[in-house]
């Protein structure tokens, strides 16, 4: 049986030659190049499977002739993340796409490289069944599978061939003059995912929401409309700012920027009062956050943690953060996220750490790493955290990036 394999990848090889050869003619029909796809997809299946069967044959028969004939000699284990998984779409996706015309794209590369997370090959189960649907069809609902392997490493995920799911009685949303300020209708989320059915389940002070940090996001009138807009202490004792206090600082100059917190857009809310854009960067913590933010009209990023920030080089005014990096992250973790944040800054640009927590044992060596970014404090509090006994401590500030000369 794989002698008779072997014998037929052989002559695919031979059958996609013969195509290549076909691709150099201008004239050539495009269904040479479906053929060509077509037996690229059969030539891997069956090249898995004599892998597969000379892996399970073991040592026992290496002195038998059938595992010595050289159409099925034993390879070398394949470096092609394709030869990793067996569902079919994850093979497709991952494999080097060359270009039709067989030279050089626009962007300089004689090929498309998709790319997945590196912990996607530790969650090859999980893979597989996020990548197992009908080509074509409504995509399983199955958003908390994928957003699990994001926090987990893999990630980016792969793109999929199916139409992702949607509320079945999507409603208009609100006007802008409205959405900011007013909870979104509930037709316009699909709950099934949730502890919580309704915004105002959310909204409410009931428990068992389903996520605990920032657990009266969703209460837009009494707890978020006051946000960086006044204070509710004597400002030596908080480690809150103001907003038109920190704006106040580069008059005119802070225009966009990134909200990386745990929040339902309220600071890009309040931003946007003051002409400035931002993105609110978040995952859906057992709530539907990136729902909530779009549906107020603001501009949602679904990012994890893991990843790059989806920006070029010194282009960004501000990055503001609250309620996400706390005592819990890892140090070097945390050098590897501000040296990212420090690469999208712009020179003159402002990091606003936004109440940092942390034990007051770890405060010295996590201040230690926000100075290592060598930025002119414009705001430096630190400040016990009341609920905890000053076993915990708060740390804010308004950090402003240095111009450095090229070398």
């Amino acid at each position: 049986m794989m002698i008779t394999v072997e014998i037929v990848i052989q002559k695919i090889e031979e059958q996609m030659e013969k195509l290549r050869e076909t691709k150099q003619d201008p004239s050539s029909s495009s269904f040479a190049f479906q053929q060509a796809s077509f037996l690229a997809d059969i030539l891997g299946l069956l090249e898995s499977a004599a892998t597969s069967h000379q892996h399970n044959e073991g040592n026992n028969q290496q002195n038998d002739s059938f595992t010595n004939h050289p159409l099925v000699r034993r390879k070398n284990r394949s470096d092609e993340p394709a030869d990793y998984f067996l569902r079919e779409e994850i093979r497709k996706y991952v494999r080097i796409k060359p270009n039709r015309l067989g030279k050089q794209n626009f962007m300089g590369a004689n090929a498309s490289f998709t790319s997945i997370g590196h912990a996607c090959f530790a969650m090859k189960e999980e893979l597989e069944e996020y990548m197992d649907y009908d080509v074509g069809e409504i995509c399983n609902d199955d958003w908390k599978l994928a957003q699990k392997l994001m926090v987990h490493g893999c990630d980016p995920l792969p793109r999929r061939r199916c139409f992702s799911r949607a509320p079945k009685l999507y409603n208009q949303p609100f006007p802008i003059t409205e959405s900011l300020w007013k909870l979104p209708d509930d037709r316009n989320v699909r709950w099934s995912q949730y502890r919580c059915k309704n915004f105002a389940c959310l909204a409410g002070n009931t428990t068992g929401k389903g996520f605990f940090k920032c657990a009266h996001c969703f209460n837009l009138t009494s707890h978020e409309m006051p946000r960086w807009m006044s204070l509710e202490s004597d400002s030596n004792q908080t480690a809150d700012f103001l907003i038109s206090d920190v704006l106040a600082m580069k008059p005119g100059e802070i225009r966009m920027g990134l909200d990386f917190s745990v929040g339902t857009g309220t600071f890009a809310a309040r931003m946007r009062e003051f002409n400035a854009t931002i993105v609110s960067a978040t995952i859906n913590f057992g709530a539907p956050f990136n729902e909530m933010i779009a549906l107020r009209g603001l501009v949602p990023l679904y990012l994890t943690i893991n990843q790059r920030l989806p920006f070029f080089d010194n282009t960004l005014d501000l990055i503001h953060t609250t309620r996400f990096l706390d005592g819990w992250i890892d140090f070097v973790l945390l050098e590897f996220i501000l040296y990212d944040w420090d690469r999208v800054l712009r020179p003159g640009g402002l990091l606003w750490i936004d109440s940092f927590f942390c034990l007051k044992e770890d405060l010295y060596d996590y201040l230690k790493a926000f100075k290592m970014l060598r930025y002119k404090k414009l705001k430096w509090v630190v400040a016990p955290k009341l609920d905890k006994d000053n076993q915990e401590m708060f740390f804010s500030a308004v950090l402003e990036k240095p111009p450095r000369p090229f070398r």
